[in-house]
């Protein structure tokens, strides 16, 4: 399976902005994007010529690399939103949000979609009741995610949930138990972090 193994932090300074891809790490003076701020490379600080198409091109790979996706993944995933009925734009970030990662990362069980993306993979999370390594999986309301009884004592997992990060309404969380409830499906009201959509649907529109 391709995956991305080069600094994540210059991933941040590509896209100008803090995407919080190294968990707490990002909060402190260690951040790689807080001391450079500046695209990396020896071209990365000169004034970039801004094109409708660059801009569009950017906030694509902003969110791409935001949720921990690959090329072909990400395509997918928009085609697929394209299908269902309803707004294309709000539809793609629901199924992104919906990913079974994001929501053991937006559950406090993992400090970053990457760690939640390597606990779900190595085998810690069962979806009702069953194992599930699919970390692409597509989460419904109803499903009860739990972190396996042999994986509560993990390191990550108690740093995670110590962390204290807000938990968003469409998901219920029991901390004692290592449970998370899907009682609703994600709007794109979900999504915290600022990202513009509609750049992405041109994008893919061309």
């Amino acid at each position: 399976m391709a995956r991305y193994t080069e600094s994540v932090c210059r991933l941040c300074r590509r896209e100008g902005e803090k995407l919080f891809l190294k968990g707490n790490r990002c909060f402190t003076e260690k951040c790689a994007f807080d001391r450079r701020s500046y695209a990396p490379g020896q071209h990365g600080q000169r004034r970039p010529r801004v094109t409708n198409f660059g801009i569009q091109l950017r906030e694509k790979q902003k969110v791409k690399r935001l949720y921990g996706l690959m090329e072909k993944q990400f395509r997918n995933l928009f085609k697929k939103a394209e299908r269902m009925k309803g707004v294309t734009g709000h539809n793609f970030m629901t199924l992104l949000e919906r990913r079974l990662d994001n929501v053991v990362f937006r559950a406090s069980f993992a400090l970053s979609r990457k760690q939640a993306r390597q606990m779900v993979c190595h085998g810690h999370i069962l979806v009702n009741g069953r194992r599930l390594d699919i970390p692409s999986y597509i989460v419904n309301s109803g499903d009860v995610i739990e972190i396996k009884g042999r994986s509560h004592e993990m390191v990550p997992l108690k740093e995670a949930m110590e962390a204290g990060r807000e938990i968003p309404e469409w998901i219920t969380v029991d901390s004692s138990k290592c449970r998370a409830d899907i009682v609703a499906l994600p709007n794109r009201e979900s999504v915290t972090h600022p990202i513009q959509e509609q750049l992405i649907v041109e994008f893919f529109s061309r």
